[in-house]
């Protein structure tokens, strides 16, 4: 699905100039994307019907005592703690569920399915992920779902058939709009910037970068994408990463985006390492605790993002309604315990909300 293409075929393909672009892949994926209006007008959602996919002879569950298990794509960090916590919350408050969280120290596909696999061949009832490849993932998916167990994405999807439902922490134009709105207040309409990312497959970041390519032409057309660069959730990595970026394009980078809770904070630990605060901006998806020590020195200024933590109980709250049958497909909403309603999108997607900007004025009011 993936195609690593030089930038002018990067641009025919996504609608969009090959000027914005220099000769490197960006990162994003091929599909359409639908950048939202430069006003901040909201855009609009069109009913589709369900494609998800269909549990094979599955027992009837409601009400009863369930066994879940939530396998993220990696354990160990701040954001997929704040998930599992959400999961956990949502289960003590429900009482009926028994849930866990368990999954690979590396965000690494054949172990995230390996662990997927075990919990399929051990028993459970529900399976919550999210995905380190849509494409990949999907098999064992669609083995679980044959075994009649409820499967319910979060945070990254897989192909729609592999699941019943994704839980959309916030639409992805949604979130291109807010970084690169922030990045063009902070750089200029002119600034040039790059991207520290996972990896290229991963779907909800290559979606996000599709939409940021697509709006960034719409409505900032003058702004400059230098190169993406891969850092696999590691630390370390996205760390050198990022100071490779300011060491190759010197005064010509304006801004990194940091495309994950890992790349984000370690991006701007190299532009404070380099001296760079202030001529470097640095905006990208955090946790607002990674977040703090930089945000209170000035060097970053626009942390977007959801609430992990709500993100892991809608998820944890539509598998109960799943496995309830009071999800089905057709469904317009569900119910999500204290989040309220939310909003069926996209034939089998669950809508969480619009995303955040932290700033320094908002911050210190979050701990996650």
């Amino acid at each position: 699905m993936l195609k690593r293409t030089v930038a002018l075929a990067l641009g025919l393909s996504l609608g969009v100039s090959s000027a914005a672009f220099a000769a490197t892949w960006t990162g994003g994926d091929d599909l359409p994307t639908n950048p939202l209006a430069c006003d901040g007008t909201p855009g609009k959602v069109e009913a589709k019907p369900y494609d998800g996919g269909v549990p094979t002879n599955a027992p009837d569950r409601k009400g009863k005592q369930i066994k879940v298990v939530d396998v993220p794509k990696l354990i160990g960090i701040g954001y997929f703690n704040a998930t599992s916590k959400g999961i956990a919350d949502a289960a003590k408050e429900l009482g009926n569920v028994d849930a866990k969280t368990d999954g690979p120290t590396q965000a690494n596909i054949d172990q995230q399915i390996s662990f997927i696999d075990n919990y399929i061949t051990s028993g459970v009832d529900g399976i919550l992920f999210a995905a380190n490849d849509p494409v990949a993932i999907a098999p064992v998916l669609k083995k679980a779902l044959a075994a009649g167990i409820n499967v319910v994405g979060y945070d990254a999807n897989s192909e729609p058939d592999a699941r019943q439902w994704f839980v959309n922490q916030a639409e992805f134009n949604g979130i291109a709009k807010a970084l690169v709105d922030n990045m063009a207040k902070e750089i200029g309409e002119d600034g040039s910037f790059a991207i520290v990312t996972s990896t290229f497959t991963t779907p909800n970041q290559a979606r996000w970068i599709s939409e940021m390519a697509a709006y960034q032409e719409k409505c900032h057309p003058n702004m400059k994408w230098l190169e993406t660069v891969e850092a696999q959730e590691d630390n370390v990595l996205s760390f050198n990463q990022a100071t490779t970026l300011i060491n190759k394009h010197g005064a010509d980078l304006k801004g990194i985006f940091g495309m994950t809770s890992v790349a984000t904070p370690a991006s701007a630990e190299a532009v404070t390492q380099a001296g760079q605060c202030g001529k470097v901006a640095v905006v990208g998806l955090a946790t607002p605790n990674a977040m703090k020590p930089y945000v209170a020195k000035d060097c970053v200024k626009s942390v977007v993002l959801w609430n992990p933590v709500d993100l892991g109980y809608a998820a944890m709250q539509v598998l109960r309604a799943t496995a309830d049958g009071d999800l089905k497909p057709g469904a317009t909403s569900v119910k999500a315990g204290k989040l309220g309603e939310l909003q069926v999108i996209n034939g089998s997607e669950i809508l969480l909300g619009a995303p955040y900007t932290f700033t320094k004025e908002n911050i210190n009011d979050f701990d996650f």
